[in-house]
């Protein structure tokens, strides 16, 4: 790593994060970046980031049936005719949701 890649990476990193592990969760870590010859600190990172970006994505991504997608787009197609419970839906999100 160049001396100008190190400084920038400690510049990014200026937070810390810090908790406390058993003994045998700590070796197994170490055991583990020592395998992929990492130092424990990146190999934490790295870790818990992909593990924060899966879970992010697990919950942000909605995933359909075949049967929900056709639905789906056949109710954007074909709209539903408004009736008095979709009029009423309407006047209860303008109530709850500010602008």
């Amino acid at each position: 790593m160049t001396v100008v890649a190190r400084r920038e990476s400690q510049a990014a990193r200026d937070e810390r994060l810090g908790f406390r592990i058993d003994e045998e969760t700590k070796a197994l870590i170490e055991r583990a970046a020592h395998l992929e010859r990492r130092k424990v600190t990146d190999f934490c990172l790295t870790a818990l980031a992909e593990a924060a970006r899966r879970t992010i994505a697990e919950h942000e991504t909605l995933v359909l049936s075949d049967r929900d997608r056709a639905v789906f787009f056949d109710t954007l197609i074909n709209p539903p005719r408004v009736n008095e419970k979709l009029r009423a839906a309407f006047s209860e999100h303008a109530r709850r949701v500010a602008r």
